[in-house]
């Protein structure tokens, strides 16, 4: 009867199939190209030649949903765009990824406040997000910080059945310190005054 053989001492154990492919796929990000307002500026001048995205393997800007798999949403949701951005993540093939950049897309930045009608206040109120990069913009350095973390995400299989979404801390260090740990500036932002009512003159 024969034995195993035992792997010889010093040898790195073999990946798992499953292991081999999130690595890959880590590594071979191809981004949507989808911006909705300022946050885009900062999601151009990452994938630009100073910041270079295609250096972490995420710099294929794609035109079309069905030829990618990461979704990063950059700028103020408009309910108007809620249904064309189901749709532009329906279209995805799995498995897919998606990034909520700026204060907008992770909470309704500015415009939270109680009363508003037109903005969303959240991406994860749609479609579910893998990681959240705060900032009002976050520079293009917490961007790659946030596709770093996403590749961390997929290698360990985080990112199918139980969502573990991640928070890229804002790289903005020169704002006041009441903000530096905010998901938006809207959380110190006072609600507006009810409105008073004129008082009738006496007679």
């Amino acid at each position: 009867m024969a034995h195993p053989v035992s792997p010889a001492p010093g040898l790195v154990n073999l990946f798992r199939v499953e292991d081999v492919i999130n690595m890959a796929r880590a590594n071979s990000l191809w981004p949507l190209t989808f911006g909705l307002a300022c946050c885009a500026i900062e999601l151009m001048a990452g994938g630009a030649a100073r910041f270079d995205l295609d250096r972490f393997g995420a710099g294929v800007f794609r035109p079309s949903p069905r030829q990618a798999d990461l979704m990063i949403v950059a700028g103020t949701i408009s309910r108007k765009m809620v249904p064309c951005i189901k749709t532009l993540y329906d279209q995805m093939p799995a498995p897919k990824y998606v990034i909520a950049l700026g204060g907008c897309a992770t909470a309704g930045g500015p415009f939270k406040y109680p009363g508003q009608y037109g903005i969303l206040e959240g991406l994860d109120k749609i479609i579910p997000v893998h990681v959240y990069i705060p900032g009002c913009p976050p520079r293009p350095e917490a961007l790659i910080a946030g596709i770093l973390e996403l590749q961390k995400l997929i290698k360990a299989g985080k990112t199918e059945g139980s969502l573990s979404p991640a928070v890229v801390n804002d790289s903005q260090n020169n704002r006041p310190a009441e903000y530096k740990n905010a998901i938006s500036r809207a959380e110190f932002r006072k609600p507006p005054a009810p409105p008073v009512a004129p008082v009738a003159p006496q007679a």
